[in-house]
């Protein structure tokens, strides 16, 4: 990832978001060339200068202090994620040594947690949003148009950021796919910040951006939040509406692995359903 355009990229989407009147400045005359702050406004707020402030956000400035960073975070009102996301880009890793490529899987132990977990969908998620492994009703839930052992097969496992956008089953898992779109490219921005030089990101980056247009125009606003907990609407073809919590919990010394799990509402009409979908899918492993 080209990380000075990015950070460049990122800069102005947050500047153009604000208006003057928006943090207290005057706005003289009607006519403004850019949409949003100047960039000589935005080095006011944040108390640099704007020689510099351009340099930063032409990418031509590296190693910006924390307290310069934090003082252009407040100008531009970033949330905690964007102020984060800010220091990955303003401040990359230096580029070293490469560890030699390995196949990602879920651990032994991590399985057998998964195979205990009934009557909850879980799924183990990779750094790079690949799923490693599911349990019965975490398969039946987001992805039973697949075989039951695509995690498996590394080289085309199924990934739930490319799922979302050129798959249109499971596009048509989501009644709101707009919001669930929002929400993948803002967690996978996150990612993408932290881990500027991971090769098989960029890749997958890359081909979204050529085959969806609508990952193209979301990518190109730099929406940045961590997704780690919320509510997720369903229609899913076999139980039909599900309105279920989610939690993503990452586990410890997995190089990034997470624990995606979603739960009903006691006493719901989703928790009927989730446990009609439980007997299904127990019905289809069943040997």
């Amino acid at each position: 990832m080209d990380t000075p355009a990015e950070l460049g990229s990122f800069l102005r989407t947050r500047r153009a978001g604000l208006r003057p009147e928006d943090v207290g400045l005057v706005a003289y005359g009607t006519r403004r060339r850019v949409p949003g702050l100047r960039r000589e406004e935005l080095a006011q707020l944040a108390g640099v200068s704007a020689a510099y402030y351009t340099r930063l956000e032409q990418g031509q400035s590296t190693g910006a202090s924390d307290g310069v960073l934090d003082a252009i975070a407040r100008a531009l009102r970033l949330s905690q994620d964007e102020r984060a996301h800010l220091g990955n880009l303003a401040r990359p890793p230096r580029a070293g040594r490469r560890p030699a490529r390995r196949a990602e899987s879920a651990r032994p132990a991590t399985r057998r947690l998964l195979a205990a977990m009934d009557g909850v969908p879980a799924v183990v998620l990779g750094p790079r949003f690949d799923v490693l492994a599911w349990n019965p009703l975490g398969h039946a839930l987001i992805a039973g148009h697949l075989p039951a052992d695509a995690p498996e097969r590394p080289g085309d496992r199924p990934n739930t950021q490319r799922m979302l956008f050129l798959d249109p089953h499971t596009r048509e898992l989501y009644p709101d796919w707009k919001g669930e779109a929002r929400r993948a490219v803002s967690s996978l921005r996150v990612v993408a910040g932290a881990h500027p030089d991971d090769r098989r990101l960029a890749e997958l980056i890359g081909e979204l951006s050529m085959k969806s247009g609508e990952f193209a125009a979301l990518w190109s606003r730099h929406p940045v939040r961590r997704c780690a907990f919320g509510t997720k609407s369903f229609h899913h073809p076999l139980v039909g509406p599900l309105e279920l919590d989610f939690e993503m919990t990452r586990l410890p010394d997995s190089g990034g692995q997470a624990l995606l799990m979603y739960g009903a509402e006691p006493g719901s009409p989703s928790e009927a359903a989730l446990r009609l979908l439980s007997r299904e899918a127990v019905a289809f492993y069943a040997p």
